[in-house]
Protein backbone atom coordinates (compact mmCIF):
# COMPACT_ATOMS: atom_id res chain seq x y z
CA UNK A 1 0.00 0.00 0.00
CA UNK A 2 1.53 3.55 -1.30
CA UNK A 3 1.42 6.04 1.23
CA UNK A 4 -1.06 8.25 -0.16
CA UNK A 5 -3.62 4.89 -0.46
CA UNK A 6 -6.40 5.73 1.74
CA UNK A 7 -6.74 3.71 5.21
CA UNK A 8 -9.37 0.83 4.92
CA UNK A 9 -12.84 1.84 6.16
CA UNK A 10 -12.18 5.61 5.20
CA UNK A 11 -12.90 7.67 2.28
CA UNK A 12 -10.33 8.99 0.47
CA UNK A 13 -12.52 12.06 -0.92
CA UNK A 14 -15.18 13.01 -3.25
CA UNK A 15 -15.38 11.64 -6.45
CA UNK A 16 -15.23 14.99 -8.57
CA UNK A 17 -15.50 18.76 -8.57
CA UNK A 18 -18.39 20.62 -7.86
CA UNK A 19 -20.05 23.23 -9.85
CA UNK A 20 -19.28 26.15 -8.25
CA UNK A 21 -22.12 29.29 -8.74
CA UNK A 22 -21.15 33.04 -7.92
CA UNK A 23 -25.01 33.84 -6.62
CA UNK A 24 -27.82 31.73 -5.50
CA UNK A 25 -30.53 33.86 -4.11
CA UNK A 26 -32.33 30.95 -2.20
CA UNK A 27 -34.44 31.35 0.68
CA UNK A 28 -37.53 29.20 1.68
CA UNK A 29 -40.09 27.42 -0.62
CA UNK A 30 -43.45 28.79 -0.14
CA UNK A 31 -45.68 26.24 1.73
CA UNK A 32 -48.90 27.63 0.23
CA UNK A 33 -50.44 29.80 -2.40
CA UNK A 34 -49.37 33.73 -1.56
CA UNK A 35 -50.79 36.68 -3.59
CA UNK A 36 -48.35 39.42 -4.46
CA UNK A 37 -48.22 41.91 -1.39
CA UNK A 38 -50.23 39.33 0.68
CA UNK A 39 -48.35 37.25 3.42
CA UNK A 40 -47.94 33.46 3.56
CA UNK A 41 -46.03 30.54 4.92
CA UNK A 42 -42.99 29.59 3.71
CA UNK A 43 -40.63 25.92 4.27
CA UNK A 44 -36.77 26.72 5.58
CA UNK A 45 -36.28 23.45 6.79
CA UNK A 46 -38.24 20.57 5.07
CA UNK A 47 -37.58 16.33 4.57
CA UNK A 48 -40.05 15.08 2.41
CA UNK A 49 -40.13 11.78 0.34
CA UNK A 50 -41.75 11.17 -3.57
CA UNK A 51 -44.27 9.35 -1.94
CA UNK A 52 -46.02 12.47 0.10
CA UNK A 53 -47.40 15.12 -1.20
CA UNK A 54 -46.55 18.05 -2.79
CA UNK A 55 -43.17 16.68 -3.06
CA UNK A 56 -42.88 16.87 -6.79
CA UNK A 57 -44.02 20.44 -7.09
CA UNK A 58 -41.16 21.41 -4.61
CA UNK A 59 -38.35 18.87 -6.09
CA UNK A 60 -39.22 19.79 -9.83
CA UNK A 61 -39.53 23.34 -8.51
CA UNK A 62 -35.62 23.41 -6.86
CA UNK A 63 -34.51 20.63 -9.81
CA UNK A 64 -35.22 23.82 -12.91
CA UNK A 65 -33.72 26.30 -10.78
CA UNK A 66 -30.28 24.03 -10.11
CA UNK A 67 -30.08 23.60 -13.49
CA UNK A 68 -30.57 26.94 -15.01
CA UNK A 69 -27.83 28.23 -12.48
CA UNK A 70 -25.92 25.58 -13.65
CA UNK A 71 -26.85 26.05 -17.28
CA UNK A 72 -25.47 30.06 -16.50
CA UNK A 73 -22.31 28.93 -15.57
CA UNK A 74 -21.40 26.85 -18.51
CA UNK A 75 -21.77 23.41 -16.60
CA UNK A 76 -25.04 22.20 -17.47
CA UNK A 77 -26.47 18.73 -15.80
CA UNK A 78 -29.28 16.29 -16.62
CA UNK A 79 -31.87 16.39 -13.66
CA UNK A 80 -32.79 12.90 -15.16
CA UNK A 81 -29.26 11.47 -14.88
CA UNK A 82 -28.27 12.08 -11.35
CA UNK A 83 -28.63 10.15 -8.58
CA UNK A 84 -27.27 12.85 -5.49
CA UNK A 85 -27.25 16.36 -5.83
CA UNK A 86 -26.28 18.59 -2.96
CA UNK A 87 -25.98 22.24 -2.50
CA UNK A 88 -23.88 24.38 -0.36
CA UNK A 89 -25.38 27.88 0.01
CA UNK A 90 -22.71 30.08 2.04
CA UNK A 91 -23.31 32.85 3.31
CA UNK A 92 -22.12 35.69 0.76
CA UNK A 93 -24.87 33.32 -1.42
CA UNK A 94 -22.06 32.23 -3.41
CA UNK A 95 -22.45 28.55 -3.55
CA UNK A 96 -21.34 24.66 -4.19
CA UNK A 97 -23.15 22.68 -6.83
CA UNK A 98 -22.25 18.81 -6.17
CA UNK A 99 -23.96 16.45 -9.03
CA UNK A 100 -23.44 12.79 -8.21
CA UNK A 101 -19.54 13.92 -7.15
CA UNK A 102 -20.37 14.55 -3.26
CA UNK A 103 -19.13 11.05 -0.74
CA UNK A 104 -22.24 10.18 0.66
CA UNK A 105 -21.57 8.09 3.99
CA UNK A 106 -24.66 6.27 6.11
CA UNK A 107 -24.65 6.11 9.63
CA UNK A 108 -26.10 2.10 10.60
CA UNK A 109 -26.46 -0.21 13.41
CA UNK A 110 -24.84 -3.32 12.00
CA UNK A 111 -26.16 -6.85 13.31
CA UNK A 112 -22.84 -7.97 13.88
CA UNK A 113 -19.10 -6.81 14.67
CA UNK A 114 -17.73 -5.45 11.12
CA UNK A 115 -13.91 -4.48 10.66
CA UNK A 116 -13.07 -1.54 9.14
CA UNK A 117 -12.87 -2.00 5.50
CA UNK A 118 -14.92 -5.12 5.46
CA UNK A 119 -17.86 -6.00 3.39
CA UNK A 120 -21.01 -4.95 4.40
CA UNK A 121 -24.01 -6.46 2.79
CA UNK A 122 -27.74 -5.21 3.08
CA UNK A 123 -28.58 -8.38 5.45
CA UNK A 124 -26.09 -7.05 7.81
CA UNK A 125 -27.70 -3.90 8.47
CA UNK A 126 -30.47 -3.47 11.42
CA UNK A 127 -31.25 0.07 10.92
CA UNK A 128 -30.08 3.42 9.57
CA UNK A 129 -29.93 6.10 11.54
CA UNK A 130 -28.18 8.78 9.76
CA UNK A 131 -26.88 10.03 6.24
CA UNK A 132 -23.88 12.43 6.07
CA UNK A 133 -21.53 14.01 3.75
CA UNK A 134 -17.65 13.67 5.29
CA UNK A 135 -15.75 14.93 2.71
CA UNK A 136 -17.41 18.17 2.16
CA UNK A 137 -16.92 21.60 3.96
CA UNK A 138 -20.24 22.32 5.23
CA UNK A 139 -20.22 25.40 7.70
CA UNK A 140 -22.52 26.42 10.47
CA UNK A 141 -23.35 29.34 8.36
CA UNK A 142 -24.47 26.99 5.00
CA UNK A 143 -27.78 26.65 3.63
CA UNK A 144 -28.17 22.88 2.68
CA UNK A 145 -30.21 21.24 -0.22
CA UNK A 146 -30.12 17.40 -1.05
CA UNK A 147 -31.99 15.55 -3.36
CA UNK A 148 -31.33 12.11 -3.82
CA UNK A 149 -32.84 8.89 -6.17
CA UNK A 150 -32.90 5.57 -4.03
CA UNK A 151 -34.55 2.99 -6.04
CA UNK A 152 -37.62 4.03 -7.14
CA UNK A 153 -38.28 6.62 -5.05
CA UNK A 154 -36.12 10.20 -3.81
CA UNK A 155 -36.06 12.27 -1.11
CA UNK A 156 -35.51 15.86 -0.28
CA UNK A 157 -34.30 17.66 2.11
CA UNK A 158 -33.74 21.40 2.41
CA UNK A 159 -32.58 23.71 5.58
CA UNK A 160 -32.18 27.43 4.24
CA UNK A 161 -30.80 28.09 7.65
CA UNK A 162 -31.99 31.55 8.57
CA UNK A 163 -30.45 31.85 11.69
CA UNK A 164 -27.21 30.81 10.60
CA UNK A 165 -26.93 27.72 12.91
CA UNK A 166 -27.21 24.80 10.91
CA UNK A 167 -28.06 21.62 13.06
CA UNK A 168 -25.92 18.87 10.99
CA UNK A 169 -27.60 16.49 13.57
CA UNK A 170 -30.60 17.10 12.52
CA UNK A 171 -30.09 17.09 8.89
CA UNK A 172 -28.10 14.20 9.58
CA UNK A 173 -30.98 12.30 11.20
CA UNK A 174 -33.74 13.12 8.74
CA UNK A 175 -31.65 12.24 5.67
CA UNK A 176 -31.34 9.14 6.97
CA UNK A 177 -34.90 8.54 7.57
CA UNK A 178 -35.26 9.63 3.81
CA UNK A 179 -33.15 7.13 2.57
CA UNK A 180 -34.60 4.49 5.37
CA UNK A 181 -38.45 5.41 4.10
CA UNK A 182 -37.31 4.35 0.46
CA UNK A 183 -35.20 1.78 0.93
CA UNK A 184 -37.27 -0.15 3.05
CA UNK A 185 -40.79 1.34 1.44
CA UNK A 186 -41.96 -2.50 1.50
CA UNK A 187 -41.70 -3.02 5.06
CA UNK A 188 -43.45 0.33 5.65
CA UNK A 189 -46.18 0.07 3.38
CA UNK A 190 -46.63 -3.44 4.94
CA UNK A 191 -46.32 -1.81 8.82
CA UNK A 192 -48.95 1.03 7.79
CA UNK A 193 -51.71 -1.69 6.18
CA UNK A 194 -53.74 -2.87 9.78
CA UNK A 195 -55.56 -5.81 7.98
CA UNK A 196 -51.62 -7.68 7.17
CA UNK A 197 -50.22 -6.80 10.43
CA UNK A 198 -53.00 -7.80 12.33
CA UNK A 199 -52.57 -10.79 10.12
CA UNK A 200 -49.10 -11.40 10.90
CA UNK A 201 -49.16 -10.58 14.64
CA UNK A 202 -51.73 -13.31 15.03
CA UNK A 203 -49.64 -15.94 13.15
CA UNK A 204 -47.10 -14.33 15.74
CA UNK A 205 -44.67 -13.00 12.88
CA UNK A 206 -43.41 -9.39 12.96
CA UNK A 207 -40.39 -7.83 11.14
CA UNK A 208 -37.48 -8.94 13.19
CA UNK A 209 -34.76 -7.34 12.72
CA UNK A 210 -32.47 -10.54 11.98
CA UNK A 211 -35.25 -11.40 8.65
CA UNK A 212 -35.42 -7.78 7.92
CA UNK A 213 -35.62 -7.52 4.00
CA UNK A 214 -36.42 -10.21 1.36
CA UNK A 215 -37.09 -13.00 4.69
CA UNK A 216 -39.56 -10.78 5.73
CA UNK A 217 -40.88 -9.27 2.31
CA UNK A 218 -41.63 -12.93 1.57
CA UNK A 219 -43.80 -13.67 5.06
CA UNK A 220 -45.39 -10.72 4.31
CA UNK A 221 -46.77 -11.26 0.86
CA UNK A 222 -47.74 -14.72 1.59
CA UNK A 223 -50.02 -13.22 4.25
CA UNK A 224 -51.25 -10.54 2.04
CA UNK A 225 -51.80 -13.19 -0.94
CA UNK A 226 -53.80 -15.55 1.51
CA UNK A 227 -51.55 -18.58 0.15
CA UNK A 228 -50.44 -20.98 3.06
CA UNK A 229 -48.19 -19.18 5.32
CA UNK A 230 -46.22 -22.56 6.06
CA UNK A 231 -44.47 -22.44 3.19
CA UNK A 232 -42.62 -18.64 3.68
CA UNK A 233 -42.33 -19.99 6.89
CA UNK A 234 -40.48 -23.15 6.12
CA UNK A 235 -38.38 -21.46 3.93
CA UNK A 236 -37.25 -19.12 6.27
CA UNK A 237 -36.62 -21.89 8.89
CA UNK A 238 -34.70 -23.80 6.36
CA UNK A 239 -32.14 -20.25 5.96
CA UNK A 240 -31.05 -20.55 9.66
CA UNK A 241 -27.79 -22.83 9.68
CA UNK A 242 -25.53 -23.74 11.86
CA UNK A 243 -23.63 -20.45 11.48
CA UNK A 244 -26.63 -17.99 11.52
CA UNK A 245 -27.26 -19.57 14.94
CA UNK A 246 -23.88 -19.56 16.39
CA UNK A 247 -24.17 -15.87 15.19
CA UNK A 248 -27.72 -14.99 17.11
CA UNK A 249 -25.32 -16.84 20.40
CA UNK A 250 -22.41 -14.41 19.59
CA UNK A 251 -24.85 -11.23 19.46
CA UNK A 252 -26.61 -12.13 22.96
CA UNK A 253 -22.75 -13.11 24.69
CA UNK A 254 -21.75 -9.55 23.87
CA UNK A 255 -25.23 -7.97 25.77
CA UNK A 256 -24.54 -7.82 30.04
CA UNK A 257 -28.27 -7.96 30.06
CA UNK A 258 -28.14 -12.05 28.15
CA UNK A 259 -24.95 -12.99 29.79
CA UNK A 260 -26.52 -14.29 33.21
CA UNK A 261 -29.08 -16.04 30.98
CA UNK A 262 -26.60 -17.56 28.48
CA UNK A 263 -26.74 -21.30 29.63
CA UNK A 264 -30.22 -21.31 29.49
CA UNK A 265 -30.04 -19.72 25.62
CA UNK A 266 -27.61 -21.90 24.77
CA UNK A 267 -29.68 -24.84 25.56
CA UNK A 268 -32.98 -23.18 23.56
CA UNK A 269 -30.62 -22.87 20.55
CA UNK A 270 -29.55 -26.70 21.23
CA UNK A 271 -32.90 -28.04 21.63
CA UNK A 272 -34.04 -25.69 18.33
CA UNK A 273 -31.14 -27.27 16.05
CA UNK A 274 -32.28 -31.17 17.22
CA UNK A 275 -35.80 -30.19 15.77
CA UNK A 276 -37.05 -30.13 19.59
CA UNK A 277 -39.42 -26.80 19.82
CA UNK A 278 -41.36 -27.74 22.96
CA UNK A 279 -38.58 -27.74 24.73
CA UNK A 280 -36.94 -24.90 22.99
CA UNK A 281 -40.05 -22.48 23.64
CA UNK A 282 -40.27 -23.87 27.11
CA UNK A 283 -36.72 -22.64 27.75
CA UNK A 284 -36.43 -19.05 26.21
CA UNK A 285 -40.18 -18.04 26.50
CA UNK A 286 -39.82 -17.03 30.06
CA UNK A 287 -36.41 -15.45 29.71
CA UNK A 288 -37.65 -12.76 27.30
CA UNK A 289 -39.10 -11.04 30.67
CA UNK A 290 -35.79 -12.06 32.30
CA UNK A 291 -33.62 -10.31 29.59
CA UNK A 292 -35.90 -7.67 30.01
CA UNK A 293 -35.59 -7.23 34.12
CA UNK A 294 -31.95 -7.91 33.79
CA UNK A 295 -31.37 -4.44 31.60
CA UNK A 296 -34.04 -2.93 33.60
CA UNK A 297 -32.14 -3.80 36.89
CA UNK A 298 -28.96 -1.74 35.53
CA UNK A 299 -30.84 1.31 34.82
CA UNK A 300 -31.60 0.98 38.74
CA UNK A 301 -35.26 1.06 38.74
CA UNK A 302 -36.80 -1.30 41.51
CA UNK A 303 -39.37 -3.98 41.16
CA UNK A 304 -40.47 -3.37 38.13
CA UNK A 305 -44.70 -4.69 36.62
CA UNK A 306 -44.02 -5.99 33.07
CA UNK A 307 -45.44 -3.23 31.27
CA UNK A 308 -42.44 -0.99 32.95
CA UNK A 309 -39.98 -3.00 31.55
CA UNK A 310 -42.24 -2.64 28.24
CA UNK A 311 -41.86 0.65 28.61
CA UNK A 312 -38.52 0.54 29.22
CA UNK A 313 -37.34 -1.55 26.47
CA UNK A 314 -38.97 0.73 24.15
CA UNK A 315 -37.40 4.22 25.35
CA UNK A 316 -34.25 2.48 25.13
CA UNK A 317 -34.76 1.64 21.09
CA UNK A 318 -36.06 5.39 20.78
CA UNK A 319 -32.90 6.27 22.34
CA UNK A 320 -30.65 4.24 20.78
CA UNK A 321 -31.77 4.45 16.98
CA UNK A 322 -33.38 8.55 17.49
CA UNK A 323 -37.10 8.05 16.51
CA UNK A 324 -39.73 5.52 17.07
CA UNK A 325 -40.11 4.83 12.86
CA UNK A 326 -37.10 3.32 12.43
CA UNK A 327 -35.98 0.00 10.92
CA UNK A 328 -36.28 -1.36 14.80
CA UNK A 329 -39.52 -0.23 14.98
CA UNK A 330 -40.05 -0.02 18.59
CA UNK A 331 -43.55 1.47 18.76
CA UNK A 332 -44.75 -1.62 16.89
CA UNK A 333 -42.57 -3.79 18.70
CA UNK A 334 -44.32 -3.45 21.74
CA UNK A 335 -47.71 -3.31 20.16
CA UNK A 336 -46.40 -6.91 18.92
CA UNK A 337 -45.54 -7.64 22.59
CA UNK A 338 -48.71 -7.03 24.31
CA UNK A 339 -50.91 -8.43 21.76
CA UNK A 340 -48.54 -11.86 20.92
CA UNK A 341 -45.94 -12.47 23.25
CA UNK A 342 -47.37 -11.19 26.59
CA UNK A 343 -51.09 -11.04 26.01
CA UNK A 344 -53.82 -11.34 28.45
CA UNK A 345 -54.75 -15.09 29.34
CA UNK A 346 -57.29 -16.64 31.38
CA UNK A 347 -56.09 -19.70 31.98
CA UNK A 348 -60.66 -21.05 32.75
CA UNK A 349 -60.66 -19.41 29.18
CA UNK A 350 -59.03 -22.77 27.21
CA UNK A 351 -56.00 -23.36 25.95
CA UNK A 352 -54.21 -20.95 23.94
CA UNK A 353 -51.14 -20.85 21.57
CA UNK A 354 -47.18 -21.64 22.15
CA UNK A 355 -46.11 -18.08 21.88
CA UNK A 356 -48.32 -16.58 24.45
CA UNK A 357 -45.78 -16.16 27.58
CA UNK A 358 -48.70 -16.84 30.03
CA UNK A 359 -50.35 -19.73 28.50
CA UNK A 360 -47.23 -21.67 28.39
CA UNK A 361 -46.13 -20.84 32.17
CA UNK A 362 -49.45 -21.95 33.20
CA UNK A 363 -49.40 -24.82 31.39
CA UNK A 364 -52.24 -23.90 28.86
CA UNK A 365 -50.85 -23.97 25.55
CA UNK A 366 -51.93 -26.23 22.98
CA UNK A 367 -49.87 -28.66 22.55
CA UNK A 368 -50.07 -29.07 18.91
CA UNK A 369 -49.08 -24.87 18.63
CA UNK A 370 -45.49 -26.10 20.06
CA UNK A 371 -43.99 -25.83 16.45
CA UNK A 372 -40.30 -25.07 14.79
CA UNK A 373 -42.04 -21.95 14.20
CA UNK A 374 -43.07 -20.69 17.00
CA UNK A 375 -40.28 -21.87 18.75
CA UNK A 376 -38.14 -19.27 16.28
CA UNK A 377 -40.62 -16.59 16.91
CA UNK A 378 -39.55 -16.43 20.45
CA UNK A 379 -36.02 -16.42 19.68
CA UNK A 380 -36.25 -13.94 17.42
CA UNK A 381 -38.04 -12.18 20.21
CA UNK A 382 -35.38 -12.41 22.11
CA UNK A 383 -32.90 -11.28 19.25
CA UNK A 384 -34.94 -7.81 19.02
CA UNK A 385 -33.79 -6.91 22.72
CA UNK A 386 -30.52 -7.54 22.00
CA UNK A 387 -30.62 -4.33 19.99
CA UNK A 388 -33.05 -2.57 21.80
CA UNK A 389 -31.33 -2.19 25.15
Amino acid sequence: MSASSPVPGTIAGNAGKPILLPEVLLDGVAAEAVQGGATGKFFTRLAISSGEAGFHTIAEGLGRLLMSYASAASTPFSLDRSAMIVLLIREDKSAELWVDTAAMSLNIITKRAIKAGQVVFQSDIADIVGMDFPCLEIRDTDSLVVLFRKDWGFGLYFDFNPDKKLDRAVASRQLGRLYRVLAYRHLYETMADPGIVDRLIARGWFPFVEILGDEFRNLAEHCAAGFPMEVAENALLAAFTDTRLENLLERWRARPHFAAKMPLLEAALKHFRADEPIAAIKIAITEIEGVLRSAYANAAVPKPRIHHLLDFAIESAVSKSGAGDTLLLPEAFARYLGAYTFAQFDPASGTSHAGSRHAVGHGAADPTSFTKAKALQVLLTLDQLAFYT
